[in-house]
């Protein structure tokens, strides 16, 4: 998605973002553990989670991003995209992970067991906005439910969206579940408020947020120049005719292009 009169700031390094919010000690916690990739690092994670995701530094849409996990019997196996490996050594396991990064940059990442539902991992997609009244507002909230199969739940990976709420409601009643929403973008706000200090011209973030089984949000990406396409393909337009609004408050037309397949379920 481009900009119009005014670029939004954007960050790609998720290795920098990472290290602005663990030095809040009110977000640090929704940080799972991420460490840059290396042998040593990949094997103590795995060893100490069973499961684990390595991704890029730069990198977008869910492309690179790699699924790995430790398995009985002293095997390793890795997804990405739709394939998956598996290995009998941990030697073979890592060589297969290092030619897939193709001498990029990459982490590893806590593994988050993310909720499901209808049998589908799902995260959220939260907006925050410069608001025209001042300081920031959450101006949007989704849920993004991966493809059978995948391992990311991105749109333009097949992934669908649909209301917060509605996949919510499996796993928490009412009063849980606005709780939590409430929670998720308290936490959008505090991580917008705290990336402004290190990088000033910043105007709104997409947050990717991981609920698991215990019902505690994690933070699994910062984007500075997120896609609001999401938000478009949602019958209620409430939510994106908001986040319009505010992007023109502060200079920005977003040129909305968005990939039909990625329907609403």
């Amino acid at each position: 998605m481009k900009s119009g009169k005014k670029r939004r700031t954007r960050i790609s390094d998720k290795w920098a973002k990472t290290n602005v919010l663990i030095r809040d000690k009110g977000l640090r916690g929704y940080v799972p553990l991420t460490k840059k990739l290396s042998k040593s690092a990949i094997s103590s994670m795995l060893g100490k989670y069973g499961m684990v995701y390595v991704k890029p530094v730069h990198g977008s849409l869910g492309k690179g991003v790699m699924k790995t996990e430790r398995e009985a019997g002293g095997k390793y196996a890795y997804q990405v995209g739709g394939k998956r490996r598996s290995f009998g050594s941990f030697n073979a396991f890592y060589g297969a992970i290092k030619r897939e990064a193709g001498g990029k940059r990459y982490l590893v990442q806590k593994g988050i067991h993310l909720l499901k539902y209808e049998g589908r991992a799902f995260d959220l997609r939260v907006v925050v906005q410069k608001s025209p009244r001042g300081g920031y507002e959450a101006t949007g909230t989704v849920a993004r439910v991966a493809y059978p199969g995948k391992i990311v739940t991105n749109g333009s990976q097949g992934g669908t969206i649909l209301q917060v709420d509605q996949v919510l409601q499996p796993h928490a009643h009412y009063d849980q579940r606005a709780a939590l929403i409430s929670h998720v973008e308290r936490i959008g706000i505090q991580t917008i408020k705290r990336l402004k200090r290190r990088y000033p011209s910043l105007v709104e973030i997409g947050l990717d947020v991981a609920i698991d089984g215990n019902l505690k949000p994690w933070i699994l990406e910062v984007n500075t120049t997120p896609d609001h396409c999401p938000f478009a393909i949602l019958q209620d337009q409430t939510m994106i005719n908001r986040i319009i609004h505010y992007g023109k408050h502060y200079g920005v037309t977003y040129k909305l292009k968005c990939n039909k397949a990625r329907r609403v379920l």
